[in-house]
């Protein structure tokens, strides 16, 4: 496996095309052609405790993130039927996105080496992209933490709530 890329500010997002855990079909092309504003977070794992508090967060926000003209996108490597679970059980509002061959993960940076009480292993860092309708990374960040990161965002992004 070749270095993780780091994206920044102002670079062209990666071109995706994939489907939701309902099949329901997302490529940034088809947003970009809707004028439609992304905010694509990858978590590492369905309902483990911070990526709970996080998809909640967001489920919690969603209506005024969508008046500030923002969809909303989960990634992880999990499958369409814990994708599924995870969604009816937290009654999210939003899709989670197919991604179990980590091909959103390689493009974007987010599989990377991480370390855990000294042992290293490859996995997903959490990281948050925002998408302008002309596909230029807006802001994004790696290593976020799941409390607070909504708020943070929106913060971040001049919504109030």
């Amino acid at each position: 496996m070749s270095a993780a890329v780091t994206l920044s500010i102002g670079d062209n997002c990666p071109l995706f095309d994939c489907i939701d855990s309902s099949g329901e079909h997302h490529s940034l092309q088809r947003y970009m052609e809707a004028g439609t504003k992304i905010i694509l977070y990858f978590y590492p794992r369905d309902s483990t405790p911070g990526c709970t508090k996080q998809a909640c967060n967001f489920r919690d926000n969603l209506g005024l993130l969508t008046q500030h003209g923002y969809t909303v996108l989960g990634v992880s490597k999990d499958s369409e039927s814990s994708h599924e679970k995870f969604i009816n059980k937290q009654d999210l509002n939003f899709p989670l996105l197919m991604d179990t061959e980590g091909t959103l993960h390689e493009l974007f940076g987010t599989w990377r080496t991480k370390k855990n009480y000294g042992r290293e292993y490859l996995g997903c860092v959490r990281s948050t992209f925002v998408i302008d309708e002309n596909g230029t990374i807006a802001w994004c960040r790696y290593n976020v933490r799941a409390k607070g990161h909504v708020e943070m965002l929106m913060r971040e992004l001049e919504i109030e709530s």
